[in-house]
């Protein structure tokens, strides 16, 4: 697939999974497997409202949906899903066409990740695609205050590469991404048709 950029763009921000990996089915069988431990379930329709989220905030959600108040924590189901998660980890594969403009504009213009990810688990994808040299600048939950779809993360990765907002263009695969980049007054794309995203 060839990809240009939209006219005028001066920096790029990618978020991670969905976007520049195929992380999702992993994430969400995760999900699934800490849920059924505590008697809960979950499908895919909720994980892609809340895509874009952190893990603890996504705990939160499901313990209110699945009405498990008071018999399990935030942080317990967040150690279920993430045990999960590293355990499939290895077997993550990078999302070529976004991969392919990432190669494409590497060294040209100024490019970050702007992602709800954890940190540990965000660098892990990174090495394991090996798109770690690709990107100086990482912006992940543990580094803001206020999540997607506030834009704090993309302004963040804005203010680091020093390129002004509304020249900057947001790869993206989460509703609520798409609404942090167009609060942050920047170019939103999303990249959900380019690849078989039906997990």
């Amino acid at each position: 697939m060839q990809y240009d950029i939209k006219p005028g763009v001066k920096a790029l921000i990618f978020d991670l999974d969905g976007t520049l990996a195929d992380t999702m089915p992993y994430h969400f069988r995760g999900w699934s497997q800490a849920c059924r431990k505590y008697g809960a379930e979950i499908d895919t329709a909720f994980l892609r409202k809340h895509t874009g989220s952190p893990g603890w905030i996504i705990a939160g959600e499901i313990i209110k949906k699945c009405n498990l108040d008071g018999s399990v924590t935030i942080e317990e189901i967040l150690a279920e899903k993430l045990n999960s998660f590293y355990f499939d980890q290895q077997h993550v594969k990078p999302i070529q066409p976004v991969v392919d403009i990432v190669k494409k504009y590497y060294g040209k213009l100024p490019m970050s990740v702007g992602t709800g990810g954890h940190r540990g688990a965000v660098e892990r994808t990174l090495e394991i695609t090996g798109l770690r040299e690709y990107f100086e600048i990482i912006i992940t939950a543990n580094d803001v205050e206020n999540f997607k779809p506030h834009p704090e993360t993309f302004l963040k990765c804005a203010e680091l590469m020093g390129v002004d907002p509304g020249s900057i263009e947001v790869f993206e695969d989460g509703d609520l991404g798409i609404e942090a980049a167009i609060a942050a007054g920047m170019i939103p794309t999303d990249v959900r048709g380019w690849y078989d995203s039906s997990w």
